[in-house]
């Protein structure tokens, strides 16, 4: 199930513009370059801003996403006619073979649930072609990133065109390691409108994801740095062998 933020579509509307430096993104199409991907899955596309970024380069690239307004939001961007969007999760994909599988912006973390964790990365494993790799990042828990997710720390007002004043910010309101919950509020002051969107994510230690890319038939070719969270994340880069 999507999160409210992606899933309702006054939020998905506007989740571009709440979020609007994606600098975290260059390190990707940086890799779709190093790994020369002519095809790409971008599980977790969302609104589409990673798709697109590949889709604008000549890549063919197959975005899914279960938030059906988040991907109505993809499908209204110039240039969107050049990605197949899939609504629904990865597990159930039709065959694809690609050279590249993405998750971007800490959609590993959002598979809360083990089996399905382990089922998505099988379905990437499988629709990967021999050789193909598989990137995502996952934030390192020793860092307790979620202590600073609170009021204080990110309480911000987006103007957005059409909308007005947006007020935002984020609490946590659980934490029993490895999930951590929390809860996005967003004020419209045009209207008084108040939504927010609840969502809890896994932090899985770097032996743990090790494990489980090895279980699922991965090489572990590189453990890299985010460039835009250094010392903050782990970026893992497995490949499908060539005979797997």
């Amino acid at each position: 199930m999507a999160d409210e933020c992606f899933g309702l579509p006054r939020l998905a509307a506007i989740y571009d513009q709440l979020d609007a430096d994606r600098r975290d993104l260059d390190a990707y199409v940086r890799m779709a370059e190093e790994f020369k991907a002519r095809r790409v899955l971008d599980i977790g596309c969302g609104t589409g801003v990673f798709a697109l970024l590949l889709a604008d380069r000549g890549i063919e690239v197959v975005g899914v996403d279960p938030a059906a307004a988040s991907l109505d939001v993809a499908k209204a961007k110039s240039g969107s006619e050049q990605v197949r969007w899939i609504c629904g999760d990865a597990t159930a994909l039709p065959p694809l073979q690609v050279d590249l599988t993405t998750m971007t912006g800490n959609v590993s973390q959002a598979i809360v649930d083990p089996e399905i964790w382990q089922r998505t990365l099988r379905t990437g494993y499988e629709s990967l072609r021999p050789g193909g790799r598989l990137v995502f990042e996952t934030r390192d828990p020793a860092r307790r990133g979620w202590e600073e997710w609170n009021r204080q720390d990110s309480y911000v007002v987006t103007e957005i065109p059409g909308t007005g004043s947006v007020e935002s910010w984020v609490e946590v309101t659980d934490v029993r390691l490895p999930l951590v919950t929390f809860r996005w509020t967003y004020l419209f002051t045009a209207d008084g409108q108040v939504l927010t969107s609840d969502s809890t994510l896994r932090f899985r230690e770097r032996e743990e994801v090790e494990a489980d890319l090895n279980g699922q038939g991965y090489v572990i070719e590189d453990i890299r740095d985010a460039p835009d969270r250094p010392g903050r994340e782990f970026v893992f880069v497995a490949r499908r062998p060539e005979a797997g």
